[in-house]
């Protein structure tokens, strides 16, 4: 979350290009960017008025809202805005956090560590049904591939629709390179279609696409996001490839 400015534009953007294609369409913006390479990295404009903006979001568009939690003492909190609670990859392990959300009775999206397997998410799945919430949710957002890149597995998207639960594909965080020497993430935004085409072509529920009017000058993980310019001509392409796939 830049600015409230921001946030309103980008949500009223992109929820008029899903609805012409009849896509649904979840906000997703953090309040917090908790996981940072340097300390003087961007983090955010404090807690308490980026989940006001969340709320403003979802009023005036009618839209739900996910935002990630970063230690369970927040996950109520962030309930209090959110539609559905999002549990960063390098925390999707972490019980308390998993249980916290999961008590919020909210839906939970987990997304898939960059060091698991499709088939470990199985535990985190089971430790918020086990709390009392069916609403589980998994992303895939890549696989560490050496120490500079990320590799996405399609293999993973059927194995873990199998724990019955709908899968997303993060078409851009899987694009991303960590790790640099300049401590600041690199990625390569020129792939986010090729990933986007073959998720849904096996069967994504969802995608995760983070988009932005100007990516180059975008405060955190500019270096992976699509153009909002591109955004429409990309979704009219998945769109018709999820007709092929579903066999209308």
């Amino acid at each position: 979350m830049e600015s409230e400015e921001m946030v309103l534009r980008i949500a009223e953007g992109v929820m008029k290009i899903c609805e012409r294609l009849e896509i649904p369409y979840i906000f997703k913006a953090s309040y917090r960017k908790a996981n940072r390479t340097r300390l003087d990295s961007f983090t955010g404009i404090g807690d308490e008025n980026a989940l006001k903006i969340l709320g403003k979001v979802k009023c005036t568009f009618n839209l739900p809202i996910v935002t990630d939690i970063h230690d369970a003492n927040e996950a109520a909190m962030a309930a209090e805005y959110a539609d559905m609670l999002q549990i960063p990859a390098f925390l999707c392990r972490q019980t308390d956090i998993l249980v916290a959300a999961a008590k919020t009775g909210k839906v939970v999206n987990v997304k898939k560590g960059q060091f698991l397997s499709p088939e470990a998410m199985q535990f985190a799945v089971n430790k918020i049904r086990e709390s009392a919430n069916e609403q589980v949710v998994l992303t895939d957002r890549g696989t560490t591939f050496g120490y500079h890149d990320l590799i996405v597995d399609y293999r993973g998207i059927p194995t873990m629709k199998a724990m019955d639960v709908p899968v997303v594909l993060d078409c851009t965080h899987s694009l991303q390179q960590p790790n640099q020497s300049s401590g600041v993430t690199g990625g390569n935004p020129e792939m986010i279609e090729t990933i986007a085409r073959a998720g849904i072509a096996v069967g994504a529920d969802g995608l995760f696409i983070e988009t932005h009017p100007d990516p180059a000058n975008a405060k955190s993980d500019g270096a992976n996001m699509l153009h909002l310019d591109r955004l429409e001509t990309l979704l009219e392409k998945l769109t018709r490839i999820r007709q092929v796939v579903n066999g209308f």
